[in-house]
């Protein structure tokens, strides 16, 4: 029997990799997702929350839309609220997937508030190589737009662009090629796993003191 898996969907190419790893495994069986937001929209990403009922449309998942008071709440609020709505949702869940990659502390971070409620915490891409993890991501055909910039890191130019071999050539020394360092986040439009797209039209950017962030029309095209 496979065991039972909800992801931490975040709208970008690591929740979606992770996705796809889990979808191909004998030992998971994807039943949802669920993704934390703060006035309509997923913090940092800045994705609204109907592009994330897009892609869970596409995917043919439910989507757990699980509110935050602000996008740092204190950790006793953001992991009672997780808990709460998980086991709320009506979902048999065995375990909780994070597309997390860096081995700094947020595995036992995560693993603190997962276990005690009765579930797995799965990492199905922890300690790998962002090298490894940045071709795989090209190789699948994740189709993926940087739509947020940290400019301690990155100039806005880098906002906008398409995730792909050029923009990971393009990326200055010390950027990481995944933005596991939140130089950067992500909106996945196309992937294998689902069945149809999401197809964008770019419209302007919101420049703030440190973020930049790519605002567009979004239209789901089911096949």
């Amino acid at each position: 029997m496979k065991k039972n898996i909800i992801i931490s969907w975040s709208s970008g190419k690591d929740s979606t990799l992770t996705l796809e790893r889990l979808i191909e495994s004998e030992e998971y069986q994807v039943v949802g997702l669920y993704t934390t937001y703060v006035k309509d929209e997923v913090p940092f990403q800045a994705t609204p929350v109907p592009v994330l009922d897009m892609q869970a449309e596409l995917l043919g998942l439910p989507l757990i839309k699980i509110e935050m008071p602000q996008a740092f709440p204190p950790n006793e609020v953001y992991q009672s609220t997780i808990i709460k709505a998980l086991k709320e949702s009506g979902l048999a869940i065995d375990g909780v997937a994070f597309g997390d990659m860096f081995c700094n502390g947020i595995e036992a971070y995560r693993r603190s508030f997962i276990e005690p409620a009765g579930w797995e915490c799965v990492f199905p891409l922890l300690g790998q190589r962002s090298e490894d993890l940045a071709q795989e991501i090209l190789q699948r055909g994740i189709k993926t737009l940087v739509v947020t910039t940290d400019g301690n890191a990155l100039t806005s130019d880098y906002c906008g662009k398409w995730y792909s071999q050029s923009f990971l050539d393009s990326l200055p020394n010390g950027v990481d090629l995944c933005g596991e360092e939140g130089e950067f986040h992500t909106l996945v439009t196309e992937t294998r796993s689902y069945k149809g797209k999401i197809e964008l039209k770019l419209t302007h950017q919101e420049r703030g003191e440190r973020f930049t962030h790519q605002r567009y029309q979004a239209q789901c095209l089911p096949k």
